[in-house]
């Protein structure tokens, strides 16, 4: 195996975690069309108000674009960028962050909005509204902290491309 090929086998975990988050948007759209479902979502305000906008469309829209769209572009950037360039990466190392941080940040995100949208929607509809509010005072935090990581993950993916793209004009 090359140096190349052997600095290529870790962008294989975001290909697979890509798939996977397709994998499960998938799932969860098939589901969330189904009459007894849908119309469920639809009384608890899917997709723009009250719980149900939580699952759909947020949830989602998230594991999808996100979880599907962005971890393989992350992929491609990191697989292309010193092909195109003829300058390595600037840290291999910060690709490890830039997966790990990200994915475990798009499944808890992902995680969150659902038991969080379900929960409320129950309580919704049994019109508990003050447990309700005392829930989403306790969503809050945890929102904030899944995508405080998966903002991490973005973050070092960018400060590795422009690290590595200051590198690259650096030398001409």
């Amino acid at each position: 195996m090359t140096g190349t090929q052997h600095s290529e086998q870790h962008l294989i975990k975001f290909l697979l975690a890509s798939a996977f988050f397709f994998f499960v948007g998938t799932v969860h759209g098939v589901l969330q069309v189904q009459p007894p479902i849908r119309a469920w979502l639809d009384s608890i305000g899917s997709p723009y108000w009250g719980p149900g906008h939580m699952i759909d469309p947020l949830a989602h829209a998230h594991v999808n674009v996100v979880g599907g769209v962005v971890i393989l572009c992350m992929a491609v950037t990191y697989y292309l960028l010193p092909r195109i360039s003829g300058q390595a990466l600037y840290s291999h190392r910060l690709v490890q962050h830039t997966f790990w941080w990200t994915a475990i940040g798009i499944t808890a995100f992902y995680t969150t909005l659902m038991v969080f949208g379900f929960i409320e929607g129950r309580l919704f509809l049994a019109e508990d509204h003050a447990a309700m509010e005392a829930v989403h005072r306790i969503y809050t935090p945890f929102i904030v902290a899944a995508a405080t990581v998966m903002g991490i993950g973005f973050w070092i993916f960018f400060a590795n491309v422009f690290l590595t793209t200051r590198r690259i004009f650096a030398r001409r």
